[in-house]
């Protein structure tokens, strides 16, 4: 008992060491910022002022700001990117920046060349305090990012799934397909967040609904992202099986899960699914088998139609 506790202190103390070495750093940052602003002071453009107070809300430095704003720096600027200071710090996750930006007037919803706002940066982040208060001060929950990725996707993606939450409970809508025709739960089961494919499918959703190129989300569970450890992904496959997902449905491909399975190497996967009943003698489009598909022998020995 005694050596736990003395683990878990040592743990907290390693921690808040962490966080001061960070502050330290972002204040040394802050007074180099502030000591190069003072000596061009004189001479500074107005363009200039505003370009600093990017500097200033990536690093939290709110006396700059202030002292920048004061100075004409305007919450309207924006980088090569079309991003204004606010999504500087919502993205940075500085919420005391956040405030400041926001008590100035900053434009809440205001977009980037690809459409995302702050509140999309700090979903994406996972800066669930910005989110917040982005949400409590009138940010849209809806207003769609790159490639028209709405927030509630892009955490899902990231697997954020304490955000989700919060961006279905304030109004989002959780099914809202990106420019490729992908809702949330798509990026949910495709990085195996199993938590957030449950909050997406709540209600009345069809589990077997079909997405762009007749793509279900069972199949793109069963082919997740590379890098997606595969215990992670079979426990959303395991969850839609569960739940009535079909096994032998065919994409635009004519291609089965066991058969995009199988292509991905992903073996357990492809054992869960003949389990409960996948085919392996089904063909797709171009005449291939699931056995046809894969690289591993071993699994195409377990395919091979007896």
């Amino acid at each position: 008992m005694y050596r736990h506790a003395v683990f878990l202190w040592s743990a907290v103390v390693a921690l808040l060491g962490t966080a001061s070495i960070a502050h330290a750093a972002d204040s040394e940052r802050c007074r180099e910022l502030g000591h190069k602003f003072e000596i061009r002071k004189p001479q500074i453009t107005a363009i200039e002022v505003s370009l600093t107070l990017f500097s200033a809300a990536d690093g939290n430095c709110t006396d700059l700001a202030t002292q920048l704003l004061d100075q004409g720096a305007s919450l309207d600027a924006r980088d090569r990117m079309g991003a204004r200071p606010l999504s500087h710090a919502a993205k940075s996750g500085h919420l005391e920046m956040v405030d400041l930006l926001l008590a100035r007037g900053a434009p809440i919803n205001a977009r980037n060349l690809a459409g995302a706002t702050a509140l999309y940066y700090a979903a994406e982040g996972g800066h669930g305090s910005v989110v917040q208060r982005l949400i409590e001060r009138g940010a849209d929950v809806n207003l769609r990012g790159p490639s028209g990725v709405s927030p509630v996707a892009a955490a899902a993606y990231a697997g954020r799934d304490s955000i989700v939450k919060t961006l279905l409970a304030q109004g989002a809508d959780g099914r809202m397909p990106d420019d490729t025709g992908k809702p949330p739960a798509v990026y949910a089961a495709a990085s195996g967040r199993l938590d957030i494919v449950k909050q997406l499918l709540a209600g009345n959703t069809d589990i077997n609904a079909r997405y762009a190129n007749d793509l279900t989300l069972l199949m793109w569970a069963s082919g997740p992202d590379e890098g997606i450890p595969e215990a992670q992904a079979i426990e959303v496959v395991s969850y839609l099986l569960d739940s009535g997902a079909r096994t032998d449905d065919r994409d635009a491909r004519g291609r089965t899960p066991l058969m995009i399975a199988a292509e991905g190497g992903h073996a357990e996967i492809a054992n869960l699914l003949l389990s409960h009943g996948a085919d392996p003698s089904l063909k797709d489009k171009a005449g291939k088998r699931a056995a046809d598909l894969t690289v591993l022998s071993s699994l195409r020995e377990r395919l091979m139609p007896h």
